[in-house]
Formats: C-alpha cells, sequence, structure tokens
C-alpha cells in the first residue's frame, strides 16, 4: 500500500508515487551504488519498467507501506515497512533508498524519523527495525540520528552476489 498521507519533513517530502515519478525514479534507483546495498528484489539495472511494476505492486500490496521521498518537486527515492506477521504483528522492517545526487543533506535522516513517527501509531507498532549491512556504516549512522539503536550483529545473515554479509541489527521500540 502506499502512505495515505503527505508528510513535510522540512528537507523533503512523503507521498504516494505517481506513473510520471518513474523515469526519474528509475534514473536514480540505476546506481549500483544504491542496489549493492539492497535484497535483490531490487534491479540492477533499473529501468522505467521496472518502477512502473513497483508502482503496481505497491499500490496492491497488503504486506508493506512504501513512500515516495520527494524532493524539490522530483522522485529521489523510496522509504516503506514491511509489515510482520501472527505473534510479531507489532513489528515492522524499515527499508530505504536515497538517489546518490541527495546524499549527505539530512535527507534521509529527515525522512526516517517522519516516517517512523507516522507509521508507528497508524499501525499500532511498537518496534521497526532495520537491517544493514556491515559495509555500510553510513545507514547505521543515520538510524541512530533518528533514535535507533544498535542491538545486534546477525552474522553471514544475506548472500549477495555469491558474497555473504553480516547485518548490523537497529531498532526504534515505543
Amino acid at each position: 500500500m502506499y502512505i495515505e498521507a503527505e508528510l513535510d519533513c522540512a528537507v523533503c517530502r512523503l507521498r504516494a508515487f505517481h506513473r510520471d515519478d518513474a523515469p526519474l525514479l528509475a534514473r536514480h534507483a540505476n546506481n549500483p551504488k544504491i542496489a549493492i546495498y539492497l535484497r535483490d528484489r531490487f534491479p540492477h539495472p533499473y529501468s522505467t519498467a521496472d518502477a512502473l511494476r513497483f508502482f503496481d505492486y505497491a499500490a496492491d500490496t497488503r504486506e508493506e507501506c512504501v513512500a515516495c521521498i520527494e524532493v524539490h518537486g522530483e522522485a529521489a527515492g523510496v522509504i516503506g515497512i514491511l509489515f510482520r506477521s501472527d505473534i510479531e504483528r507489532c513489528s515492522a522492517e524499515l527499508g530505504y533508498w536515497l538517489g546518490e545526487d541527495f546524499w549527505g543533506r539530512g535527507i534521509i535522516t529527515a525522512a526516517i524519523g517522519c516516517f517512523s513517527d507516522w507509521a508507528m501509531p497508524r499501525f499500532a507498532l511498537t518496534r521497526v527495525y532495520a537491517e544493514v549491512m556491515a559495509e555500510n556504516p553510513a545507514s547505521g549512522r543515520v538510524l541512530e540520528k533518528c533514535g535507533f539503536e544498535r542491538v545486534g550483529l546477525l552474522r553471514k545473515a544475506a548472500i549477495k552476489a555469491g558474497v555473504y554479509h553480516d547485518y548490523v541489527l537497529y531498532d526504534l521500540v515505543r
């Protein structure tokens, strides 16, 4: 599902995606520096058709809630939560990426803070967590700025391109 609100995060805005966002989103997403730290379901190379498929999925799914990160009217990235189920229904996994052109400006920090503050009460969550590849410490620092705490190391928890990676686990508990 798409976020049903528009959230003003000062340096960016979070909103639902529009079909005309696809070319810009694809341009930002088609970057190996982004794809290397994301799950295999995130294609690389990334095309406009991939963006449109993602939009269709996001509009129809009930397994997660996603938002466009808009900067100066431009679709610049994605943020979302993947809901857990059964006895873990009070938890959700946070995921995000931002186009390289926008790095180092506090945009993803603002987006994570704003989105977490909105999503936790909206979906009755007590915990939001993120798994960050150990080779991506900048992402961990961003989470810490947003109040997330490092809670552990998940050794060899992921395999990407035939290489095992450790995850650093962060969570925010309310």
